[in-house]
């Protein structure tokens, strides 16, 4: 895959979603239309360090390609975390930035012949929004798709109420939020009880991980236990 070229990003739009995350909105002025294959992400040049390698902060794409020259990403705050802090205390509507992409392969494997789990913790839910929301817009063929989306409490849930109204639009699609600290009326512990569940026949299925390390080792694990083949597993790891 080619190396895309630096471009200047400008922010237009910001939006707080939870109390440590915001959604970000970048424009890429140069270009009519920035195409990306949902799950890929990009590469943010920010001004934090003299070192190109310690300046440079990957994140998820989280909108879909809709032909437009905008697309969005969701960011937590790293309270200790020179990249994050930049980006919530110094980024405001109309700063620019410098950023490469879209890069990756985390992306669907088409067509999509088999029941579909993405597992995800945090704003590991970023590339499977694009996933989903690309899926049901251009109503692509496709079998039953589950989305577990690991928090530690209600407040920290993000695109919640999209989600619950996308399951009400999309057939097939089961978005199944797990809380880890709190109770509620959904699920409660985490993530892994959830797919080994739909998994006690072992259908054909594909596994989409993503967030931090220990989540996708466990879950990588647990998913090879079941019987499945590495090759049904894809996984990108955030930090």
């Amino acid at each position: 895959m080619a190396l895309q070229p630096w471009r200047t990003g400008k922010f237009i739009r910001i939006e707080q979603e939870t109390k440590d995350t915001k959604r970000f909105w970048i424009e890429v002025p140069e270009l009519e239309s920035f195409d990306f294959a949902p799950g890929q992400f990009v590469t943010l040049d920010l001004p934090i360090h003299d070192k190109p390698n310690k300046r440079w902060r990957s994140y998820s794409i989280s909108s879909w390609p809709d032909g437009s020259n905008v697309f969005e990403l969701i960011i937590v705050l790293d309270k200790n975390g020179a990249g994050t802090n930049y980006l919530f205390n110094d980024i405001q509507v109309g700063s620019e930035i410098q950023f490469r992409g879209p890069q990756g392969v985390f992306t669907l494997r088409e067509p999509l012949q088999e029941d579909i789990f993405m597992i995800c913790t945090g704003t590991g839910i970023a590339p499977f929004r694009s996933m989903v929301q690309h899926i049901h817009h251009k109503q692509i063929e496709h079998k039953n798709i589950y989305l577990l989306f690991g928090c530690r409490t209600q407040d920290t849930l993000l695109y919640h109420q999209e989600m619950l109204h996308l399951q009400q639009a999309m057939q097939g699609f089961r978005y199944i939020p797990v809380l880890s600290r709190e109770t509620w009326a959904g699920a409660t512990g985490y993530v892994h009880a959830g797919y080994e569940a739909l998994c006690t026949e072992k259908q054909p299925a594909s596994f989409y991980l993503c967030g931090w390390k220990g989540m996708i080792d466990e879950a990588r694990q647990r998913i090879l236990d079941m019987g499945y083949d590495k090759r049904n597993i894809h996984l990108e790891i955030y930090g």
